[in-house]
C-alpha cells in the first residue's frame, strides 16, 4: 500500500507517493532520482548510503522513507553551492581522499555532520565520525587530511 510522503530533500519540499516499506536509499535513487547516495552492503555495514537528516548523519539503508516524513534530508548534492564544490568536497578532492570514490559520498556526509557540530575537529573526533564508513581503496590517512582541510577553510564561515 503506498502512502503520501512529505519531507524536503536537498532544500527542495516534496510529497511522494511511496509503499510503506520502501527504504530511503530507494526512494532517493529511484523515486527522487537523485543518485549521488550508493548503496553497499544494504545492511547498515559500510557507510556508503550516508546522507544527513536534519544535519545529522544516518544510513540511508536501514531507514525507512516514512521514517523522515516532515524532516530535512541531505545527499552529497546538496553540498555543492551554484555548481562549485563545497570545501569538504575540494579537501577529498585536492588532499586525494578518494581513489574509487564509491565510498566518497558516504564519507562526505558523515564528515559534514561532523564539522556541523565540531567546526574544528580533532584527530580523534574525524575517526570517530568516519568510523562507520568503510573504504577499501585508501588507508584513511588522506580522508582524515581532507576533513582537516575543510575544517581549516571553513574557519572564516564559523566565525561570520
Amino acid at each position: 500500500m503506498k502512502t503520501l510522503l512529505n519531507l524536503t530533500l536537498n532544500g527542495r519540499a516534496r510529497e511522494d507517493a511511496v509503499p510503506e516499506n520502501m527504504l530511503l536509499l530507494d526512494y532517493i535513487r529511484e523515486v527522487a532520482g537523485i543518485t549521488g547516495t550508493k548503496s553497499g552492503c544494504d545492511g547498515g555495514e559500510c557507510g556508503a548510503c550516508t546522507v544527513l537528516i536534519d544535519g545529522r548523519p544516518r544510513l540511508a539503508c536501514i531507514t525507512l522513507a516514512h521514517q523522515v516524513a516532515g524532516r530535512q534530508v541531505e545527499t552529497i548534492e546538496a553540498l555543492a553551492e551554484q555548481g562549485r564544490m563545497s570545501a569538504l568536497q575540494r579537501g577529498f578532492h585536492e588532499k586525494l581522499g578518494s581513489q574509487c570514490g564509491f565510498c566518497t559520498p558516504g564519507m562526505i556526509m558523515a564528515a559534514e555532520g561532523l564539522l556541523r557540530r565540531t567546526p574544528d575537529p580533532s584527530e580523534a573526533d574525524i575517526r570517530q565520525a568516519l568510523s562507520g564508513n568503510i573504504c577499501r581503496c585508501t588507508g584513511y590517512v588522506k580522508i582524515i587530511e581532507a576533513v582537516q582541510a575543510a575544517a581549516r577553510e571553513r574557519q572564516p564561515e564559523q566565525a561570520a
